[in-house]
């Protein structure tokens, strides 16, 4: 086979979580969009507009974001009570245990 007839490798975009700080590559995560109404809301298309944090989607990851000021540093945004109400419901529906990533 010639060089040029070699497939390219598709360019994965990567982020970290902020809940364990691993990266991985996008479409694994979760994103976090801060809306241009200063809430905060989960985005499962990863297009919305506003600042985006990301994290995987697990629920001790999401326990542990949400526990302490990392949702606030990385959107830059202290969110409401309403907000943070909303994000532990959608982590409590995620799965329990930690999943093998990749």
């Amino acid at each position: 086979m010639k060089p040029a007839e070699v497939p390219r490798a598709r360019h994965v975009p990567q982020r970290t979580c902020i809940g364990c700080r691993e990266e991985a590559g996008k479409r694994a995560l979760v994103r976090l969009v801060r809306t241009p109404e200063a809430h905060v809301a989960v985005d499962l298309t990863g297009r919305a507009k506003g600042r985006g944090a990301y994290l995987h989607a697990s629920r001790p990851c999401w326990e542990k974001a949400l526990r302490g000021a990392t949702i606030r540093y990385a959107l830059k945004l202290t969110p409401a009570h309403e907000d943070l109400e909303a994000l532990r419901a959608f982590a409590m529906a995620l799965p329990a245990e930690e999943s093998e990533r990749l």
